[in-house]
């Protein structure tokens, strides 16, 4: 008898808790021992049962359970990575007219990223770079060998996540992008990069960037901890602290007061320590904004002001004597101006002349906290009204201590000034110079206003130009033009604090137009030296003329063996004397500068007896030598000349008599007559001169002339 054969059935494969897995297994993570049982069910004979993994014997082992069903268990070492996908079979097999029935699953794994990068956008890695606050900045991450792909999360601190802004993923590689403006406060904060298997929690990897910021110094300001900044009164100490915070680090530190930098000044109680300012002393004027100024390599930032206070007793506003003006009877309001911190509460006068001192009731003047004044109603009705009055403040502080002065004089208005002239008068400024008159008590100015108009109505018309002196009545007028052919009105007086002087008219003031006169149209003043060379040589003329009288009567007295040519023989027809003027001597003092004709040279034949040629004379009718006598034995005759000119001396020439020109203005030329005597002629200067012939000289008749010509007697 054949034996039956019947196949088994197919086999099944189960999971560690009995489930039928159909086709796959898993998802398992690294490191996990699977549990897998092969069933198989009927077959006779009883059917052998086995494993195998990706073809290959794996489990032969089997057991029999109730009935007619036969199991395999396999059981796996943790498994790996290079696991994913493999091939799980269960194979039943009891004859081999038949094929063996088989079951096969697939292996799954999740996967865990293998690598994870930061780097900035086009870079491979990242590196020591610090990033400025405020700037925006984008960061990568990259991870690669998660399955599935990884989801990445980015992190800044502890936990703060960020918000990517694109992320690609392909199989197992996943790119996220993160943009951010890293703050001050993240400076030393990590950015974290998070791979993460998204089917399984726990399976990631993370990498993480500690960014260094850099930002310019974040000051702050702030009254000493120890201190209240209410309780700060004159005298006291204090200190300032200044908090920085910066990287890199501050470099330089700066204290400010009122925009005015402070200095580390023993001397002064101004003190600098680490960051703090350490003032010594208080007093008002320390209060005010305080700024402390840090600077890194980046920049230096400022404080927000600290407005520091000090409380001080009240002091004056004016620190001066004030002087106050006013005639009997008058009311006068003074007003007392202080300066506290708190405000003034309380005032209080006193009044001293010379003979008393006395309180004022305090009815007599008023008072308002809130602006520190107190004014006082006051009227002097005698002379012992005026005197100094005193003013003194309280406040929570304490009391003023040094009062504010009044001075009381009697004032009134200022006289006017005297004694106005013009100097330095041109086409387009003058000087006009005043002395002041009494200033009415009190302190005065000058002022000048320069009209053009109607005399008799100066009040009614615009001033073209005013200009005031607050020392002296002196003043520049400039840039005036000159068309005003009629010339202008001046006008100076004098003001102080009770009103102004009636002003000093000076009338038509002209201005003198120097760029339109020639050097010929004004005179020029003899200076005291000049008068003094010009008496010194009248005096010589004179002394040359009393020796060549002498000399004259000697030789007359004497016999002759060369009977000398007369006057009657010279060629005087070659002498051509033109223009010879008559004029009166107006002024002997000035010296004019103008002057009239030409000088020429005169080259005659030669003389009888040897005389040289003349030379320069001024042209004109030739008079005889009677004539000359005849004229300068009467009124004199004046020789013109220009003032410039140049008589040169002639070299071997025998002159009769001696000549001089005296001056540089209106002088005198005396001629010696014809004696035979060589002596040479001299000319000093130029100008208008007499000239007296030889046969004409008298000594009465000089004397007679200079003295009609009022030379100074200093010069004679």
């Amino acid at each position: 008898m054949i034996p039956r054969i019947f196949p088994p059935e197919q086999p099944t494969i189960l999971d560690r808790w009995g489930r039928i897995l159909n086709g796959t297994a898993g998802p398992y993570e690294e490191g996990d021992t699977p549990y897998l049982t092969c069933r198989v069910t009927g077959g006779k004979p009883e059917p052998m049962v086995r494993w195998l993994i990706n073809g290959h014997i794996k489990d032969e082992e089997y057991e029999n359970n109730a009935g007619d069903v036969i199991e395999n268990k396999l059981t796996l070492q943790p498994i790996t990575r290079s696991e994913l996908g493999a091939n799980f079979t269960c194979e039943a097999h009891n004859t081999d007219l038949v094929e063996p029935k088989l079951t096969s699953i697939t292996l799954d794994l999740n996967l865990k990223p293998l690598t994870v990068a930061i780097r900035r956008p086009g870079k491979k890695e990242i590196g020591n770079e610090s990033l400025l606050a405020g700037r925006h900045y984008g960061v990568e991450c990259e991870t690669t060998g998660s399955r599935p792909p990884a989801v990445i999360t980015w992190y800044k601190g502890r936990r703060r996540q960020l918000k990517h802004t694109t992320e690609e993923r392909s199989e197992n590689r996943t790119v996220s992008l993160v943009e951010f403006e890293p703050g001050v406060e993240d400076h030393g904060k990590s950015i974290t990069c998070r791979a993460e298997n998204p089917n399984v929690t726990g399976l990631f990897l993370e990498k993480s960037w500690k960014i260094d910021v850099v930002y310019p110094p974040i000051v702050s300001l702030n009254l000493g901890s120890t201190l209240s900044p209410e309780d700060i009164k004159e005298g006291d100490d204090v200190y300032f602290e200044c908090h920085i915070r910066a990287n890199p680090p501050w470099s330089k530190l700066t204290w400010i007061h009122d925009n005015q930098i402070l200095a580390h000044n023993t001397s002064a109680r101004i003190i600098w320590s680490n960051q703090s300012l350490v003032l010594q002393s208080v007093t008002r004027s320390s209060a005010g904004r305080y700024v402390c100024a840090a600077t890194n390599a980046l920049n230096e930032t400022r404080s927000e002001p600290l407005h520091f206070r000090v409380k001080f007793a009240p002091v004056c506003k004016d620190d001066r004597i004030i002087v106050v003006g006013a005639s009997r009877g008058e009311s006068l309001d003074i007003a007392c101006r202080v300066e506290a911190d708190p405000p003034a509460h309380n005032f209080r006068w006193k009044f001293n002349n010379s003979g008393e001192t006395l309180e004022v009731a305090p009815g007599r003047f008023s008072m308002e906290k809130s602006s520190g004044v107190s004014v006082l109603k006051y009227t002097p009705t005698t002379e012992l009204d005026y005197g100094t009055l005193s003013c003194w403040a309280d406040n929570l502080v304490g009391t003023q201590a040094r009062p504010c002065l009044f001075q009381l004089v009697a004032a009134g208005k200022p006289f006017p000034v005297r004694n106005c002239t013009l100097a330095n008068q041109t086409y387009t400024s003058v000087e006009v110079k005043c002395v002041p008159g009494y200033d009415g008590g009190l302190t005065q100015k000058f002022v000048l206003e320069v009209y053009h108009g109607d005399i008799d109505f100066l009040s009614s018309i615009q001033p073209l130009y005013n200009v005031s002196n607050i020392e002296e009545p002196s003043f520049a007028l400039s840039g005036l033009e000159a068309s005003v052919e009629a010339g202008v009105h001046v006008a100076v007086y004098a003001v102080n604090a009770k009103g102004r002087s009636p002003p000093v008219i000076l009338s038509e003031v002209t201005y003198r137009d120097a760029e339109k006169r020639t050097g010929q149209d004004a005179g020029i003043v003899l200076s005291p030296l000049i008068g003094m060379v010009v008496g010194a040589l009248v005096t010589l003329v004179l002394i040359i003329l009393a020796v060549v009288v002498r000399v004259r009567r000697e030789r007359i007295s004497k016999p002759r063996h060369e009977k000398p040519a007369e006057l009657s023989e010279l060629p005087t027809q070659q002498y051509p004397m033109q223009n010879l003027q008559q004029t009166v001597e107006t002024d002997p003092d000035v010296i004019p500068n103008k002057f009239e004709g030409n000088l020429v040279e005169v080259s005659p034949p030669s003389y009888p007896a040897g005389y040289p040629p003349g030379h320069w004379v001024t042209p004109g009718p030739t008079p005889s030598i009677d004539e000359l006598c005849h004229k300068f034995s009467g009124r004199p005759t004046e020789l013109r000349l220009p003032s410039r000119s140049t008589i040169p001396a002639l070299p071997n020439m025998p002159m009769t008599g001696v000549g001089m020109m005296v001056g540089t203005g209106q002088g005198i030329v005396v001629g010696g007559g014809i004696t035979g005597i060589n002596t040479q002629g001299v000319v000093v200067g130029g100008g208008q001169g007499v000239v007296v012939a030889g046969e004409c000289l008298d000594g009465e008749a000089i004397k007679r002339r200079l003295m009609a010509n009022r030379l100074p007697e200093s010069c004679v």
